[in-house]
């Protein structure tokens, strides 16, 4: 019998967290074996209590690092290395993914925001570890057939705009999901939406991101909103509009625990879903 694979869930009492934690508990072949979260008042107590479940026998600890040496150590009893499911914030998400290679712990990357220097660095880093990772923009297996669709339709239109549409909670714009459609569409290395009028802003901002490709990327957050998805062409007398919408966080956990169960056999860090099915 192979082990269960452990797995620490950082930003554990977030919207996405708590989907993860659910989804490792209840899946069979994963063991939680850490809970990162800096919520306020609520270090030290279990994370399975604080979610409303059973008691999971896992505390919270905002101790990032501190959490991982110690599930690194007792990991090397273990004939599965640990997994890092992170869901935290673009502003430690680098640090995260390099201190999980650095213990040897397999870093499953939710969180987006990295640029593309940084991703960079992560795979030329993870590389030389030989520590395999992954960078999941969006862990929906929808949005990945979105955007094979939008990348195959990308030969036939040479006018095209993308709209991603996320809760009002969501720090970073635009987000990684809409990056990553429009670095595929990108790939047949043509332009887009050549201008046909001399075009002005009497708003800033109004006619979107500009990419030098000439895509351009447009954000709405508002509450009620959980994440949406829309990329439109537009040719001679015709659109064609592609739309990836999520109803609830559930929809991502096959794609979190499909990563969490491949990320093991990999030796650098890869990024998209789609390298993974």
């Amino acid at each position: 019998m192979t082990s269960q694979i452990p797995v620490v869930v950082a930003g554990a009492l977030g919207r996405m967290g708590t989907e993860v934690v659910t989804a490792v508990v209840n899946s069979g072949d994963c063991e939680l074996v850490g809970a990162i979260d800096n919520t306020p008042g609520k270090e030290g107590f279990d994370v399975g209590v604080e979610m409303g479940l059973k008691d999971l026998g896992v505390a919270v600890t905002a101790d990032f690092e501190g959490c991982l040496c110690a599930v690194s150590q007792s990991a090397r009893n273990s004939d599965q290395r640990a997994v890092l499911v992170d869901f935290t914030h673009p502003s430690v998400v680098f640090e995260h993914t390099r201190t999980a290679i650095a213990y040897g712990i397999h870093p499953v990357i939710g969180t987006t925001g990295l640029n593309s220097d940084q991703l960079s660095d992560l795979t030329e880093f993870s590389t030389k570890a030989s520590m395999g990772g992954a960078v999941i923009p969006n862990f929906s297996v929808g949005m990945v057939l979105l955007q094979q669709a939008a990348a195959a339709a990308a030969r036939f239109y040479n006018n095209a705009e993308l709209i991603e549409l996320h809760h009002n909670c969501k720090a970073d714009a635009p987000s990684g999901t809409c990056i990553k459609t429009a670095e595929l569409m990108e790939d047949l290395g043509k332009s887009f939406n050549q201008a046909e009028v001399d075009e002005y802003e009497s708003l800033s901002g109004s006619r979107g991101g500009l990419r030098e490709s000439g895509l351009r990327l447009h954000s709405l957050r508002l509450p009620g909103l959980v994440a949406h998805q829309e990329v439109i062409f537009g040719a001679l007398g015709e659109t064609y509009t592609l739309r990836h919408d999520t109803i609830d966080r559930s929809a991502y956990m096959a794609g979190v625990l499909l990563t969490v169960r491949k990320v093991g056999s990999l030796k650098q860090l890869v990024y998209g879903l789609e390298r993974l099915i």
